[in-house]
């Protein structure tokens, strides 16, 4: 039997948002997102069948929540990127520019890792959420987490 809404959204709204924030990067983008995922969820609750968990099919919503997003916004994300006011000092630079080296490094791992290490480390998920949004088990979530970073430090090493 289905948990009332209210429930749900109290049980599962931190992890929405957390894989949200992985894939954003943006704190209130992420809390429109989850709202308008749990809008989308209640909307298709009907069609709910209960073959998965109620986590894989809410960030599945959220997913495409941040995909119909991404296609409406295209234009106003590039432009929003630049903001014309004063130069940033030299170390933010660098520190702008590794990190955009490492996200790069990430997105280039083949799925499941890269999903994995996003939810790690920008989602700050715990590896019973990432389990759970995969619908795998917690050390699954643990090992492929690790076999993502064995695969990042090797291409390093290699550099």
């Amino acid at each position: 039997m289905m948990q009332p809404m209210d429930e749900i959204y109290k049980s599962y709204a931190m992890t929405v948002y957390k894989y949200l924030l992985s894939m954003t990067h943006d704190e209130d983008l992420s809390e429109e997102l989850t709202q308008e995922t749990f809008y989308q969820a209640i909307r298709t609750i009907d069609r709910y069948d209960e073959s998965c968990r109620i986590s894989t099919w809410l960030c599945g919503i959220a997913k495409n929540v941040l995909i119909t997003y991404r296609r409406k916004n295209r234009q106003h994300e590039e432009l929003s990127d630049w903001d014309g006011n004063a130069q940033p000092d030299q170390d933010e630079i660098i520190r702008s520019e590794e990190r955009v080296i490492l996200i790069r490094k990430i997105h280039d791992l083949p799925e499941p890792f890269r999903e994995v290490v996003y939810l790690r480390v920008f989602g700050e998920l715990s590896f019973r959420e990432i389990g759970d949004v995969h619908g795998k088990t917690e050390n699954w979530a643990r090992v492929t987490f690790y076999r993502g970073k064995e695969k990042l430090r090797k291409d390093a090493e290699q550099k």
